[in-house]
């Protein structure tokens, strides 16, 4: 399997006019070609509401570059990474594809799976696309974070290596289908919950559900 970055980027928070709202994100990053990852994040990276981005189990967001042409032929538009906001861009990462728990090495690198993504209504103003949050939310084609396990530098060419298979085999795609479309699935939660490296924000929803 081909696990190649694509697009690698970095951003602080700016102040947006969508609509008649002014708006503070940092869903708008800029590509670089080396940058050093941290326990928190990549350095000059960061995030504009700490309640519900960013923290070290969402050191780092990774978008399948697979899914872009899905989203370029559904609304008749060119998306050009990273247009939800996510500091990797990469091919061989698909949802159903990554377990949570999975351990990953990139150059000197090494972060692991912790939660999908909730996204929320900045990718449609972003975008410019009304109805692209319910899309994303309706095919749970998300994306997903990372926490770091070991620092280094990660480059804009580097490959992805799959040091460790989680062995609850809970796929990004399959946890964030429940949390989103299966609420009730009391057996889908509890298997989810089996996973040890779970987000603490995502055990914390799961419980809840339960």
């Amino acid at each position: 399997m081909n696990r190649k970055i694509i697009h690698l980027a970095v951003g602080k928070p700016k102040e947006y006019t969508w609509g008649n709202k002014k708006e503070v994100s940092a869903i708008g990053k800029s590509y670089v070609e080396a940058v050093e990852l941290k326990k928190s994040g990549f350095i000059g990276d960061d995030v504009a509401n700490h309640k519900f981005h960013g923290g070290v189990d969402r050191a780092v967001c990774l978008y399948p570059f697979e899914h872009y042409s899905y989203w370029e032929e559904m609304f008749n538009k060119k998306l050009n990474p990273p247009a939800f906001g996510e500091n990797i861009t990469a091919t061989g990462m698909l949802e159903e594809q990554v377990y949570i728990g999975d351990i990953y090495k990139i150059d000197d690198a090494v972060i692991q799976v912790t939660q999908g993504r909730g996204p929320c209504a900045t990718i449609s103003n972003y975008n410019e696309e009304k109805s692209f949050l319910k899309k994303v939310v309706e095919t749970s084609l998300t994306g997903y974070f990372f926490r770091m396990l070991r620092e280094g530098t990660i480059k804009f060419n580097s490959e992805i290596e799959l040091v460790e298979r989680d062995e609850n085999e809970i796929s990004v795609f399959f946890a964030t289908k429940v949390l989103f479309h299966q609420k009730k699935d009391k057996a889908s939660i509890e298997k989810i919950l089996k996973v040890e490296a779970l987000a603490e924000d995502w055990r914390k929803r799961f419980l809840k559900l339960l």
